[in-house]
C-alpha cells in the first residue's frame, strides 16, 4: 500500500505537466475545429452580446467534448507509460479522479 501512495505522489508532477499539455492541445484542437465549422477565428463566449444562445451553447458543447476526450487520452497515455516503465499503475484502485 505504501508503494501505491508513493507512486501516486510521484505521479503528481507528471500528471500536472500532462494536464497542462493536454489543455493546450485541446485548446488548439477546439480553435481548429471551430474554424472548420464556422470559418471564424474566434469562437463565441457566453458574454458575447452579438452572439445567439444556440451559437454560444454549440461552441461550449464542442469545446467541452474536445477537452474531455483530450484530457482522458492524455491521462490514460501517461498512466500506461508509467505502468510500462515502473510496473505499477500510478494511482489507487479507484482511479485518479472522482
Amino acid at each position: 500500500m505504501a508503494k501505491k501512495k508513493k507512486m501516486s505522489l510521484a505521479y503528481q508532477p507528471v500528471g500536472f505537466v500532462l494536464g497542462w499539455s493536454g489543455g493546450w492541445l485541446a485548446g488548439l484542437a477546439f480553435r481548429k475545429t471551430w474554424k472548420a465549422i464556422r470559418h471564424e477565428d474566434d469562437a463565441p463566449d457566453a458574454l458575447d452580446k452579438d452572439r445567439g444562445w444556440g451559437e454560444v451553447l454549440l461552441a461550449a458543447a464542442i469545446q467541452g467534448a474536445i477537452f474531455a476526450v483530450v484530457r482522458s487520452a492524455v491521462d490514460r497515455a501517461g498512466a500506461k507509460a508509467i505502468e510500462r516503465s515502473t510496473g505499477t499503475w500510478p494511482v489507487g484502485e479507484k482511479g485518479g479522479r472522482d
